[in-house]
């Protein structure tokens, strides 16, 4: 409606007054949290080691798992890895400069086992540059340039088949990633950087956050008398 208002007043249907009043009128206000499934950390951890590292397809599944469970990568994010997103900062693994959402650039910590992860797989595929995740053939051999969004929404479908989790999306991954970080102690501004997420308010969702009343955060801050 903001919009039409605008491209009226400019043909002259609508006063610049009503265009102004419009564009003053706020939004529908958003509640709740987007609906979305949420896997407990023993879940995750079935789903990535569901893949068995016998067969070079597997390892490549398993190495993809790891990594948008722990790093909460997008589909899109995922294919377009190059070996040459993968290097040290700070002494700490990250894939750096990764165009997200938007063209957002930002910079995501990669755990040491999902590195180790990671290696098994290019290690086998014979990978040293390019994509990280190729096609694999029918006899076992690595093919191609890269991997489609569609084949990563299949590799997480498959596996968790595998591991008895009866609805799961890949952008479950992110949430589940969101989730246990923020379970283990991370801070939100931290997710917030590691997702990429331009608002705040769009991490909360993720992490279906609800108010604590009972042993509430301001309980114990500090400036409290003593008992």
């Amino acid at each position: 409606m903001r919009r039409l208002a605008y491209e009226a007043a400019d043909c002259g249907l609508l006063s610049a007054d009503w265009a102004a009043g419009i564009r003053r009128v706020k939004g529908v206000k958003k509640l709740g949290m987007r609906l979305g499934n949420w896997l407990t950390a023993e879940q995750g951890l079935a789903l990535w080691q569901t893949p068995d590292q016998q067969r070079l397809k597997r390892k490549r599944d398993r190495a993809m798992l790891a990594l948008l469970l722990a790093c909460g990568l997008r589909r899109h994010e995922a294919v377009a890895l190059r070996l040459d997103h993968l290097q040290q900062r700070e002494e700490h693994w990250a894939i750096v400069d990764l165009v997200g959402k938007s063209g957002h650039l930002r910079t995501v910590p990669v755990p040491d086992w999902v590195r180790s992860e990671l290696n098994d797989w290019l290690i086998a595929a014979g990978i040293d540059r390019g994509n990280l995740f190729r096609r694999v053939n029918k006899v076992g051999k690595p093919w191609g340039e890269g991997i489609t969004e569609k084949a990563v929404w299949h590799i997480v479908k498959e596996s968790a088949r595998a591991a008895g989790i009866a609805t799961l999306a890949p952008h479950d991954l992110r949430r589940t990633c969101a989730r246990l970080c923020h379970a283990s102690g991370g801070e939100l501004d931290q997710i917030q950087f590691l997702l990429g997420h331009q608002s705040v308010q769009t991490t909360e969702r993720y992490l279906g956050c609800k108010q604590r009343i009972r042993s509430a955060v301001n309980d114990r801050i500090g400036i409290e008398p003593s008992p």
